[in-house]
Formats: C-alpha cells, sequence, structure tokens
C-alpha cells in the first residue's frame, strides 16, 4: 500500500513538472506564439526595412552598393556583438523585461531613422539600432528552450521564425512598394510604427516566466560557459551554420535589387519590392522542417536545407526571370528551414547554457550576414551577378559539409555545465 501509494505520488510529481511546460494546443502555448510572432515581427521588420532601399540609398546619397550595404551590414555587426551580453542581462534582469525594453527602443529608433538628413548620421542610428535589437532574438530562443516542453519546442520555434519570415518580408515590402509612391522615409516611418504596435501585442500576451531564477551576472562563471561550449563537439559547427546561413540568404537579397532594377528587366522598385513576398514561404518551411526535424532527427533533415539553397543559387544564374524567381524561392525556402533546424537543435545541446549557447549562435548568425552580406558587394561590382552567386555557392557548399559532419555527431554530451537530465539522453 505504501509503495504503491509512493509511486503515486512519484507518478503525480512528474506528471505535474510536465504540465509546467508550454505544450502546443494549450492557451498558454497560443498566447506565447501570438507574442513571439508578434516579436519576430517586429524584429526582422525594423532591422530589415532597408534592405529593398539600398539602390535609394545608392541614388541618394551617392553611395556604391558596398557602402549602401552597410545600413545593414553596419546594423547585424553590432547587433552580433550586443547579443553576447544580451543573454547575461536576461539572466539577472528577467526574460520578458529585457525583451519588451530592445522592442519599443527599437521601433523608435527606426522612425528616427527616416528624419537622418547625411548618410553618416543614417549609419550612426543604425548602429545603435544593432545595439537595442540585440535584446530579443538571443532572449526568445532562450525563453522557448526554457519554457517549451520538449516535444513542442520545434513547432514553438518554428513559429516564432515564421513571424521573423513575415516581418523580414512586411518590413521589406512596405519599405519597397512605399518608396515609388511617396518615397523611403514614409516607407520607414510606417515600419517604425508598426514595430511599436507589435511591442505592446508582445507586452500584453506573452506569459511570465515559470521556470526563470534571476541570477547576478557573474563574469568568470560566464567565461567559462562560453569556453565549455567550444568543448562541445556539435555546438561550434551549429554556430559555423548560423554564419552560414545567414551569410547566403542576405547576400542573395542584398544585391538582388541591383540585378532587377537594372536591363534587361528593368523593373520598378514596387516590383522588387513585391519580390520580397516570397518571404511568406519560410512561414511554412520553417514551422514545417522544424516539426519534421523533430521527429526524424535533425541530423537527417538538415542537409536538405542546403542541398535546396544550392540548387536556388543556380537557378538565379539563368536568365529568365521565372526560373531567377523560382531560384530565390528555392533558397528562402531551404533558409528558414535550416533555420529552424538549427536554432532548436542549439538550444537542446546548451544545458543550462542555454542563455550562452543562443547568444554565441546568434552571434555567428549576424556575423554572418555582416561579413558575408557586405562581402557579396565587392564580387557584384568585380564581376556582377554571376559574381555574387560564385560567393553564396561557396558559403551553401560549405554549410553542407558542416551537415554532413553534424550528422555523424557522436551522442550528446554537455561539457559546458555539469550533467543535467537534458543533457544525459542521446542526442536529439
Amino acid at each position: 500500500m505504501k509503495r504503491g501509494s509512493a509511486s503515486g505520488v512519484a507518478q503525480v510529481t512528474l506528471t505535474d513538472a510536465s504540465d509546467a511546460f508550454i505544450r502546443h494546443g494549450t492557451p498558454a502555448f497560443r498566447r506565447t506564439n501570438l507574442a513571439l510572432f508578434a516579436a519576430g515581427f517586429a524584429t526582422f521588420g525594423l532591422l530589415y526595412c532597408v534592405q529593398p532601399l539600398m539602390p535609394e540609398f545608392s541614388h541618394d546619397y551617392g553611395v556604391n552598393a558596398a557602402t549602401s550595404a552597410l545600413s545593414l551590414s553596419l546594423t547585424t555587426g553590432v547587433l552580433a556583438f550586443a547579443m553576447l551580453f544580451a543573454g547575461a542581462l536576461s539572466d539577472a534582469w528577467g526574460r520578458k523585461s529585457v525583451m519588451v525594453a530592445s522592442l519599443l527602443s527599437s521601433a523608435v529608433l527606426v522612425l528616427v531613422t527616416a528624419l537622418m538628413p547625411t548618410w553618416s548620421a543614417l549609419l550612426v542610428v543604425r548602429a545603435l539600432l544593432g545595439l537595442t535589437l540585440s535584446g530579443l532574438p538571443a532572449v526568445a530562443m532562450t525563453y522557448l528552450s526554457e519554457e517549451m516542453h520538449v516535444e513542442s519546442i520545434g513547432l514553438g520555434m518554428g513559429l516564432y521564425i515564421s513571424g521573423s519570415a513575415v516581418g523580414g518580408m512586411g518590413g521589406r515590402l512596405i519599405t519597397g512598394v512605399l518608396t515609388d509612391f511617396v518615397g523611403w522615409r514614409v516607407g520607414v516611418a510606417t515600419v517604425g510604427v508598426i514595430g511599436v504596435v507589435a511591442a505592446l501585442v508582445f507586452w500584453r500576451a506573452l506569459p511570465p516566466s515559470r521556470h526563470f531564477t534571476a541570477q547576478p551576472i557573474h563574469w568568470r562563471t560566464l567565461l567559462r560557459r562560453f569556453v565549455g561550449m567550444f568543448r562541445d563537439p556539435g555546438l561550434p559547427w551549429l554556430f559555423a551554420e548560423g554564419f552560414l546561413l545567414l551569410g547566403a540568404f542576405v547576400t542573395v537579397y542584398n544585391y538582388l535589387g541591383y540585378r532587377l532594377l537594372a536591363p534587361p528587366y528593368s523593373l520598378s522598385q514596387a516590383v522588387v519590392g513585391l519580390i520580397f513576398g516570397i518571404y511568406l514561404v519560410g512561414t511554412f518551411s520553417s514551422a514545417w522542417m522544424g516539426h519534421l526535424a523533430g521527429q526524424r532527427g535533425r541530423r537527417k533533415v538538415l542537409w536538405t536545407a542546403f542541398a535546396l539553397m544550392l540548387v536556388g543559387v543556380l537557378l538565379t544564374m539563368t536568365r529568365p526571370l521565372p526560373l531567377i524567381m523560382l531560384g530565390i524561392v528555392a533558397i528562402t525556402f531551404g533558409f528558414f528551414g535550416g533555420h529552424s533546424i538549427v536554432s532548436s537543435w542549439v538550444g537542446r545541446r546548451a544545458g543550462v547554457a542555454k542563455a550562452q549557447a543562443s547568444s554565441m549562435y546568434l552571434f555567428s548568425y549576424y556575423m554572418g550576414s555582416s561579413i558575408a552580406g557586405a562581402s557579396g558587394g565587392l564580387f557584384f561590382t568585380a564581376h556582377g551577378w554571376t559574381g555574387v552567386a560564385v560567393f553564396v555557392s561557396a558559403l551553401v557548399l560549405a554549410g553542407l559539409l558542416v551537415a554532413w559532419r553534424l550528422y555523424w555527431l557522436p551522442p550528446l554530451v554537455n561539457v559546458a555545465t555539469p550533467p543535467t537530465p537534458m543533457s544525459k539522453g542521446a542526442m536529439p
């Protein structure tokens, strides 16, 4: 009787602990995904709204393609470094408070961007934007890793990235289309206003953390965790995948407008802006491939994302516009699917160092955008679109090789922290 009673108590305790995590199909899951969809929408709309405007910046400020790309590359470069510390700040101040402050301040800075009279002033504001935006992406990944049930994290991460895809598309679409009718400044200001609204939705909808305990910042412990991550046989390769994924993707979209605005296509700025509607593909591929990886294993699915991107790059080297657009669809599908898989994989491997692992992954991710996105301008200036395509193909092939290395990854051993129940299991 007592033994059965003790077993029953243990079973109830395990069930209660499992139910404390957010699972798909529950009201908490729907609220969380509404909030993080809004956050992803705002963050990436604010970040990437300048991408279709690069030819306009070249015209208005008299700068070349590589210099114009600094309007995005500078932001992502600052963002990458700032995110190394954003996770530690959220450990001390709380996940939700850091994310809310990040969204609101970033939306205000985008409104200010629309008023900048000179190129240098615009770059200063865009650099500050990288600093303020850093409070959301790394912390959002950490929040999901802490609060989502293991069976739901892949879908939750995929839905968050779907919001990022819609935001990235919406920001580019709004500025790209409005530029033809009322000018790029009105377009940028419109994105800023939408960012403020999305930040308020996020603040009201996101459930408070239930598995977060505030910790003071201990710099020595923080350094130990960062160093420990590079002893893990998988995490450094996942960080490299983040660099290659976003580096390839951003480079394609940075210089696509220059190609399509010029002969023989001679498309208008509004039509080029509408092409960013292809981002809707990402809202499906991120959730679908994330869920598929959760069912069949990340190692078995990740390489297909890079293979699809490579096919897409080769299609963009053809002349017919429909084939170019099909190539952009393939690149977009593969990128968002690959990012969904890799980002959730990082959270699963990191154990209790989730905040630091997320920060390091996103540091690599946005450094890919900054370094490759700017370097692509040199290839475009020297060799046109062929140069860009060859450069991006090299990045994607490197990603395929890393995916092959990850396929043979040994069982999960978390060396960044003492063993935990999560880190004792087989590799996800």
